[in-house]
């Protein structure tokens, strides 16, 4: 046996210098960006590689890592970088790869979201969240917006379960300061804010915290499973999570939302009266209610949530025009009759008394209408009801005043 170990360390020294001098000829093509031929030398020389030593072979590999994120071959890419992430010759040239890694697929799920390949998008924001959970917790928030956004419903489920397991919020801090020599606030990063915050060029310094997202992420599971036909995880998901937080104001709202959306108008109004016994002074919470409790026929009720909603904020608009549409639904009853009836003498009565009170629904909305003119007078849809209402009526002035209001527009 003794007579071949010569030629035994002779061929494996022979097999080391030839994976040693094809590493260095396809690191030499890569280098000077000829990309192809150093992916074909290694693809060439895989078997020969198959034998090398783990100094070598994690060259070798870590090359074809390169190789792969420069083809766009990112998955490749992550699992070869990551299988190398603990040898201490690469460990900085690897943190450098995958850095490059995380930033390219960054640009390629902006440039697919540009061309509206959400799933695409979706999948290359995943891959960066994967790299760094801890810190890329955002771009698995924008995966599953993207999924939603290109009906991959599945994956879509998979992420915010990952963001609600994760307790995710998206909370950031916004900075403000109120320059004195334009009395104009304006948001500026953390850095200036300590910086301009001690200046005498700035006042009033300000710090707010943007919305949680966890509402919406409950929200958007919930409405995952509703889509599915699987109302009874839809409720249980948006129920859990208020649990934890029975008085959040906007779980109230989400699991509302998902109730009006599984067409449970009744659960609904109940939740919106919650609501709004949590927050009394929000018009847009009225407003809602006020559109649920007219479907489900209480007009009065609704009327008084509209006006509401607008005594609260009198420059919401939409609640002048569905107050204007509540009243004027009774008018189709009364044109019904109208039409029904005949000729005779008691006929012709009752058609006046309901002439009258076709009336009165028309002058009922007149003072809606021209409050809503008041603070927007290019609403051409107030401006267009109200000339044909003052036309009926026959008020020639006021129908001339909305005539040349309409056709300034």
């Amino acid at each position: 046996m003794k007579n071949y170990l010569p030629l035994l360390l002779s061929l494996t020294m022979t097999v080391a210098f030839g994976q040693k001098k094809e590493l260095k000829k396809a690191e030499k093509e890569f280098k000077s960006g000829a990309f192809e031929a150093a992916s074909k030398i290694l693809t060439d020389n895989e078997a020969l590689f198959a034998t090398a030593d783990e100094k070598t072979a994690n060259a070798y590999n870590f090359l074809k890592g390169r190789l792969a994120l420069q083809n766009k071959e990112y998955q490749a890419a992550f699992e070869i970088f990551i299988a190398l992430k603990d040898d201490a010759r690469l460990k900085s040239e690897v943190q450098e790869q995958i850095a490059a890694l995380s930033s390219a697929l960054i640009t390629s799920a902006i440039e697919a979201n540009e061309k509206q390949d959400f799933v695409g998008s979706a999948t290359y924001l995943y891959l960066a969240y994967t790299i760094d959970p801890e810190v890329n917790k955002d771009y698995l928030f924008f995966a599953a917006s993207n999924s939603v956004n290109g009906q991959d419903y599945d994956n879509a489920l998979k992420y915010y379960q990952e963001l609600k397991d994760i307790n995710y919020t998206g909370i950031t801090k916004k900075y403000y300061v109120t320059e004195v020599a334009t009395n104009e606030e304006r948001e500026v990063s953390e850095t200036e804010y300590n910086i301009l915050g001690k200046s005498s060029d700035y006042i009033s310094p300000r710090m707010e915290e943007t919305p949680s997202k966890y509402p919406e992420i409950v929200k958007n599971i919930a409405l995952i499973y509703a889509q599915a036909g699987d109302q009874e995880k839809a409720i249980a998901a948006v129920r859990e999570a208020r649990e934890e937080n029975p008085d959040d104001l906007n779980l109230i709202l989400t699991e509302a939302n998902i109730y009006i959306e599984l067409d449970e108008k009744d659960k609904f109004k109940d939740l919106m009266t919650q609501a709004i016994a949590r927050d009394p002074n929000n018009a847009n919470l009225y407003f809602n209610l006020g559109v649920v409790t007219s479907d489900l026929g209480d007009n009065e009720t609704a009327r008084a949530h509209y006006e509401k909603a607008i005594e609260l904020d009198p420059s919401f608009e939409s609640s002048y025009l569905n107050l204007v549409a509540l009243i004027l639904n009774g008018e189709s009853a009364i044109v019904e009759e109208m039409n029904s009836l005949g000729t005779s003498r008691k006929d012709n009565l009752r058609y006046d008394e309901l002439k009258g009170a076709r009336e009165e629904l028309y002058k009922e909305c007149v003072p809606v209408l021209k409050g809503l003119i008041e603070i927007n007078n290019k609403n051409e849809e107030a401006i267009k009801t109200l000339m044909n209402i003052y036309g009926t009526l026959g008020e020639n002035q006021g129908y001339m005043e909305m005539k040349k209001l309409l056709e300034a527009i």
